[in-house]
């Protein structure tokens, strides 16, 4: 009798143990709202503008510049000259916030659009600027979301939020400098901890301009697999458990205002890939953070290597990726 009822209670416990299981699951994967399942459909007008603009700047710092690391001064600081500028030409004024790195100086850049109402709330919209090797072009890692930034930074240009939007370019996240002390999101997360800022979401935009429309064209890091599309034709929004709240949120704004599909996730910062980007420098100081990306090595074949260049991107699903963040960063600042 004792070795049945024994049994009984294993089974119940393994049933508590599954069902806990779903829901931890359920609260870091399901998301809000419905994704877009249109296809691919024709641009529209203000698609076709949007993707051209995109293009601009892609070609200007994979193309034009080239590879950018602290390695080449030169072209790093003609990187930082060109998104400044453009920065500047819409009335922004441009903090440089520079720090010495391999005996050269690297910078951030800031643009900041204060808030009406609650200024001291902040919303932190960045990307790194810098290339991953002295041979990559990285178009598509990370020229795609320093183009967005700037997208976004135009957009918003004269229109103050409720709260203070930052928009943000940093240095130095490729390696040999990924989760160090010259990690230019390190330098600049520390700074606004040191000042006590109340950043109440980061946007980290990265590597977001590869869509795929074939089966099997999206990967995954071990356990997730089962959970998420094998298509790579969605952007996604990840961040660690303790963003689950501005992940949901995000995703939320977004597919009420998308043409392109998404996908959201809220996991643990130690499973491979969730951490891999300047907003992993935000949660280490105490702010909510997300990244916004097509993935990366998980989907883009091209990812570190001379091969990243603007011809490898879809300029149009880009496109209507980064007019949706519009709206989304519109609902973080008000």
């Amino acid at each position: 009798m004792k070795f049945r009822l024994g049994g009984k209670w294993a089974l119940v416990r393994v049933g508590v143990i599954l069902a806990a299981g779903t829901v931890a699951v359920s609260c870091m994967t399901v998301m809000p709202g419905k994704s877009f399942r249109g296809g691919n459909p024709p641009a529209t007008p203000a698609e076709t503008a949007l993707a051209a603009e995109l293009r601009r700047d892609v070609d200007k710092l994979a193309v034009a510049i080239g590879p950018r690391t602290v390695a080449f001064p030169g072209k790093m600081r003609e990187t930082t000259d060109y998104i400044a500028g453009e920065l500047e030409r819409c009335g922004y004024k441009v903090e440089r916030q520079a720090y010495p790195c391999n005996g050269v100086q690297a910078e951030n850049l800031v643009a900041e659009l204060r808030g009406t109402r609650t200024p001291e709330e902040i919303v932190v919209a960045g990307a790194h600027y810098d290339s991953s090797n002295a041979s990559c072009p990285s178009a598509n890692d990370n020229g795609s979301g320093v183009a967005a930034v700037l997208a976004l930074a135009r957009r918003f240009a004269g229109k103050p939020q409720g709260k203070t939007l930052r928009f943000v370019a940093f240095a130095n996240e490729e390696p040999d400098h990924f989760r160090s002390e010259t990690m230019g999101s390190r330098v600049y997360a520390k700074s606004c901890r040191a000042k006590n800022e109340t950043i109440t979401a980061m946007l980290s935009l990265e590597t977001m301009g590869c869509f795929y429309d074939a089966p099997g064209s999206q990967k995954y890091p071990g356990p997730i697999a089962w959970l998420y599309p094998s298509t790579g034709n969605f952007i996604a929004f990840v961040g660690n458990c303790g963003s689950r709240g501005l992940v949901r949120r995000c995703v939320r704004t977004f597919r009420a205002n998308a043409g392109v599909a998404s996908e959201g996730a809220a996991l643990p910062g130690t499973l491979p890939g969730v951490g891999w980007s300047d907003h992993e420098s935000f949660w280490l100081n105490g702010y909510h953070a997300l990244m916004v990306t097509d993935t990366a090595p998980f989907r883009y074949p091209y990812y570190h290597t001379p091969q990243d260049t603007p011809d490898k991107m879809d300029f149009v699903r880009f496109a209507r990726v980064t007019a949706a963040l519009e709206p989304v960063l519109r609902n973080l600042a008000e």
